[in-house]
C-alpha cells in the first residue's frame, strides 16, 4: 500500500515541463511570483511546498495580507 504525504499548503500548482529549462516548473497562481522547479515532479512539488512556506513567512514579516487558497481554479 502506497503511503501518500500530506503536505500542509492546499494551494493550486500549476506544474509543466519547460525544454529550455530541462525541468518541471511549478507555479502557484494564488501567491504572486510563488515558482519553483526540480529536475523530477515530484522534486518539483516538493520544492513548491519550500517556496510556499517561504513566501507566507516573508508576506508575514511585511505584514502583507496571505491568500486563501481557493480550491479549484475555473477558466472560462
Amino acid at each position: 500500500m502506497l503511503k501518500r504525504k500530506k503536505f500542509a499548503h492546499k494551494y493550486k500548482l500549476i506544474i509543466y515541463w519547460s525544454d529550455e529549462d530541462e525541468r518541471f516548473i511549478v507555479e502557484v497562481p494564488e501567491l504572486p511570483g510563488c515558482m519553483a522547479d526540480g529536475i523530477t515532479y515530484e522534486e518539483a512539488v516538493k520544492n513548491a511546498q519550500q517556496v510556499i512556506d517561504e513566501w507566507i513567512e516573508t508576506a508575514r514579516e511585511l505584514g502583507r495580507k496571505i491568500p486563501k487558497p481557493k480550491g479549484r481554479l475555473i477558466y472560462a
